[in-house]
């Protein structure tokens, strides 16, 4: 019988020792809220975070504007409604690097046919004054609104950006676009609406 009673006490004690193991382990990686960065890691492949891109984003060809609120740069909740003009409609956000790189193109574009057609930039993640700031550096003078519950961006489906949309007199998308530069939507708004 005392070899079994050692032998019991053995696992007994091997149980006690895996259970302490274990809780030291779960308690530094789910109940802190994620593992605990090690120094020493080194990945195998250098690599960088590459967010969706915005050919992942369904087609919107075809349909309206979402009839949902978003927040003007002044705080004011407000739709987005067509005015009797086409609409450019870009979907962006400032730690995004393919918009920063467009901003400058599309404020360029719009000093040259403003007058002809509606700019409006939409920002689903930055506070009023990050938007506003950041697109002032970069030339922007059009409307600039908040999407902060994500009701615009989500209702069209769109997971990368940016995205541009055309967006003809009536509220309906005529064609949207990822990263463009000055010259590529120059030629979109002359094809599509005789302006340049």
């Amino acid at each position: 019988m005392r070899p079994r009673l050692r032998l019991q006490a053995a696992a007994l004690a091997g149980a006690v020792a895996i259970s302490v193991v274990g809780a030291v382990i779960w308690s530094r990686t789910v109940a802190d809220g994620g593992p605990v960065p090690d120094d020493d890691v080194v990945m195998d492949e250098p690599g960088e975070y590459v967010e969706p891109a915005a050919a992942t984003n369904p087609s919107m060809a075809g349909q309206r504007l979402p009839d949902v609120t978003v927040e003007g740069a002044d705080g004011v909740a407000r739709r987005l409604q067509p005015d009797g003009r086409p609409m450019v409609v870009n979907l962006w956000y400032s730690s995004c690097p393919p918009c920063t790189r467009e901003l400058a193109d599309l404020a360029a574009v719009h000093a040259a046919v403003g007058d002809q057609v509606r700019f409006v930039g939409v920002d689903p993640y930055d506070t009023a004054a990050t938007m506003t700031a950041f697109a002032a550096e970069r030339g922007v003078t059009y409307e600039l609104w908040r999407d902060p519950g994500f009701d615009f961006t989500d209702a069209l489906g769109v997971v990368g950006m940016p995205v541009t949309l055309l967006v003809d007199t009536d509220g309906r998308i005529v064609h949207q676009q990822g990263p463009i530069d000055d010259d590529e939507l120059r030629a979109l708004l002359d094809e599509r609406w005789g302006l340049s």
